[in-house]
């Protein structure tokens, strides 16, 4: 009785969080059919409807959404010990995911990674590029890079890059046309690319501060990107002003197909960190890329 109810919780677990029986059972290595059934006998069992069915999809009821919450830790601590056992071989292996935004990727991630793969090659990494604010538990990811100003407290935080700092660019024929701005109150009256918000789904409005003075402009343009290698590239095309981090743009001013202006409204400001949550013990391959990530 017991191993019965231990092995289809498990499976009810994968139904519920892929919501799907095809992947569930997928995931198992059992038939569909097989996995319907395992789920009527559970439910049978505890007496209460544990899923809601439908010809193309399946979610947890209320009871199932509840009992899916309370056993996910545990179900997590198990898969974590197991790893943790793996790691005591000679070779250090296992799966880590990370969630990072583009930029974090290009600029902070990748460089390690490549030779952290190289160097290791039993350990497995996956990375989600998102410039969204994900939950690493829900997603179920291993931690996320992220800036310093937006990781919730009760995430450690590990620094892997300096502070950090924004630029407004443009190019020499744009400033020709239409001029420079002076300050950022003048950033109303230019063409200005912008970005849309993957979180709320409102464009960023550009941050400036100076002696003390915050502000927060929100620009006009004709042209609105969320990939900062596009924004870029039409910031030189004489499209708009472009706000992208200090590093992306050093070669292109350097030269010429940029310019860079209100430089001095632009301040440093907490740079990316690895977070992940302080309840979850980790395996010897994600302590190793924490550390080769520290030391940049």
């Amino acid at each position: 009785m017991l191993k019965d109810n231990v092995n289809d919780l498990i499976s009810f677990m994968v139904v519920a969080r892929e919501r799907s029986f095809t992947r569930a059972a997928a995931q198992l290595g059992v038939s569909q059919s097989a996995l319907s059934h395992a789920m009527r006998n559970l439910e049978a069992r505890l007496d209460v409807r544990l899923l809601t069915r439908t010809t193309r999809s399946v979610a947890p009821t209320e009871a199932g959404e509840q009992l899916f919450r309370r056993l996910s830790p545990h179900l997590l601590e198990i898969e974590q010990e197991l790893a943790a056992l793996r790691d005591t071989r000679d070779k250090p292996a296992g799966n880590i995911r990370i969630t990072a935004g583009e930029h974090a990727l290009t600029a902070v991630l990748w460089p390690v990674l490549k030779p952290f793969m190289a160097r290791y090659p039993d350990i497995h990494i996956e990375v989600s590029v998102d410039d969204g604010l994900t939950d690493l538990v829900d997603g179920r990811f291993d931690a996320g890079v992220r800036l310093g100003e937006q990781i919730a407290r009760d995430m450690i935080a590990v620094r892997i890059a300096p502070d950090m700092r924004m630029a407004v660019v443009g190019s020499p024929d744009y400033f020709a046309r239409h001029g420079m701005p002076d300050t950022p109150e003048q950033l109303e009256d230019h063409r200005c690319i912008n970005l849309r918000l993957p979180t709320r789904g409102g464009l960023y409005a550009w941050e400036f501060a100076k002696d003390g003075r915050e502000l927060r402009v929100r620009v006009e343009g004709q042209l609105t990107l969320n990939n900062l290698e596009r924004r870029l590239d039409a910031a030189k095309a004489g499209l708009g002003l472009a706000y992208v981090p200090e590093d992306t743009i050093q070669t292109a001013v350097a030269d010429g197909q940029l310019v860079r202006v209100l430089e001095a409204w632009c301040p440093a400001f907490a740079g990316y960190h690895l977070y992940y949550p302080s309840r979850r013990q980790h395996t010897t391959a994600f302590s190793l890329l924490v550390e080769a990530l520290r030391q940049g």
